[in-house]
């Protein structure tokens, strides 16, 4: 049983290092807590989590992935499966393969904006140790919506991107090292909520894109409420145009099918792609190469010094590429991708 006057929803949000700082925060908690705890920690999307397993292990709390459609309890821990958003709606959980937000599905963001959006001022919001900075969006929706912010202290986590970009975009109430927080939760939970405020429009709406599979073109959305322009960038995952949305103080990008991007996650993706092409071009060089001897030597055979000399100069040529693009690619690190280049 929920209780409608009560901060009894936690959002809590971990990357690189969260299954230690997570652990922490459930073997801390009491087993006679009456809020729900809702987890993103960031997996590969292959993988089988066994995340609810180790936290279940420490924790006085039943601890779960949930099922589509399931009721939310009170006194009980959910982790977000593999390669699905978990997202909070008034009463029951939604369990979906939405678009990625930061390339990421869970994502920190879709979690914290859906509770937002479902409990308002009844909601906490916890950012834990990770590298780049999912959450950050979400835990200014929890903000803007009446609800709690917290961050574990940046100088306590052992990955403190995630809680220190957070900081610098949402004010937040609350900024404690991981061991206080399990009774930060505790006292929390035993206070009543602040006043309610009215949603922002723009905040049900990107809820909402986090639901479906597919979403319509975000500028078809009546009154464009999301504050989006075009911006002449592309999306790294579809290809398709990037909308600049403009969320307070932060600046987001969000594609025609719904994938979004933090700036700092577009840069990454950006750079990931741009390694990738210089890959296959460095191998579509080397075939060239492979071809322009082939060539040169059947011109030989055949008694032709001008075509092959014509072929051993594209030959020439080519390999210069391959030496430069060789030099880029050193310049950018290892990529996992060299193994299966030619020679």
């Amino acid at each position: 049983m929920q209780h409608a006057n009560m901060q009894d929803i936690f959002v809590v949000a971990a990357s690189a290092g969260g299954v230690t700082a997570l652990q922490t925060l459930c073997k801390g908690l009491p087993g006679d807590l009456k809020a729900s705890i809702f987890i993103v920690q960031h997996i590969s999307p292959a993988s089988r989590s066994m995340l609810p397993a180790i936290l279940a292990r420490v924790s006085a709390l039943p601890v779960s992935s949930p099922q589509e459609g399931e009721e939310i309890r009170a006194g009980h821990v959910y982790v977000a499966p593999p390669d699905h958003h978990m997202l909070v709606k008034p009463g029951h959980l939604l369990v979906r393969r939405g678009p990625k937000e930061n390339r990421t599905r869970p994502a920190a963001d879709p979690l914290f904006r859906s509770a937002a959006v479902s409990y308002g001022p009844r909601v906490v919001g916890m950012v834990l140790t990770g590298t780049l900075d999912d959450g950050t969006a979400g835990l200014l929706a929890v903000k803007r919506c009446g609800g709690v912010a917290v961050v574990q202290d940046p100088d306590d986590a052992a990955w403190p991107d995630m809680p220190r970009h957070a900081m610098r975009k949402v004010t937040v109430d609350f900024c404690l090292p991981m061991d206080q927080l399990s009774s930060l939760v505790a006292r929390l939970s035993r206070q009543g909520t602040g006043p309610s405020v009215p949603i922002p429009e723009e905040i049900e709406l990107e809820a909402h894109i986090a639901e479906q599979e597919m979403i319509a073109m975000i500028e078809e959305h009546s009154g464009n409420s999301l504050s989006a322009k075009p911006s002449m960038l592309t999306c790294p995952d579809c290809g398709g145009a990037l909308m600049e949305v403009h969320d307070g103080p932060l600046l987001r990008f969000r594609c025609h099918v719904g994938h979004a991007y933090s700036p700092a996650t577009l840069v990454e993706a950006q750079g990931e792609t741009f390694e990738h092409a210089l890959w296959m071009a460095l191998r579509t060089h080397n075939e060239r190469i492979k071809l322009f001897t082939r060539m040169k030597e059947s011109a030989e055979t055949q008694g032709k010094p001008h075509t092959a000399a014509k072929w051993s100069e594209a030959m020439t040529e080519a390999q210069g590429h391959v030496d430069l693009l060789r030099t880029i690619l050193t310049k950018h690190g290892p990529s996992s991708g060299e193994a299966s280049l030619p020679d």
